[in-house]
């Protein structure tokens, strides 16, 4: 299954390439990703199957697929509570907001 997570990553990011704006294309793609991958692992989870792991679904959040994370942690009641993990999960949405921020300012602060 995690191998899976990669082959589709692979396909969000070649999608967003031939799109007009392919940051937010991308962007919206991962999310929605990351938010299937949640249910995904929700779904193993509960059936005794093969898990995501952890390193997988962080590492999602913070190429930019936090939200999706973030709203797939509520809708299905997944890795809310869990530690280190959620741990993890907040440094590495601030670090992806800090890349994007440094990002827009070198690009448009000076």
């Amino acid at each position: 299954m995690n191998s899976a997570c990669y082959v589709l990553l692979v396909l969000v990011v070649g999608t967003s390439l031939i799109t007009p704006y392919p940051v937010w294309i991308g962007l919206h793609l991962l999310n929605l990703l990351t938010l299937l991958i949640y249910g995904a692992d929700k779904l193993a989870a509960c059936r005794g199957w093969r898990r995501i792991p952890e390193n997988t679904l962080l590492l999602f959040g913070l190429l930019g697929g936090w939200i999706g994370a973030l709203v797939g942690q509520q809708l299905f009641r997944h890795k809310t509570h869990k530690q280190p993990f959620r741990t993890w999960f907040m440094l590495s949405i601030a670090a992806n907001i800090a890349a994007v921020s440094v990002g827009v300012w070198l690009m448009y602060g000076r």
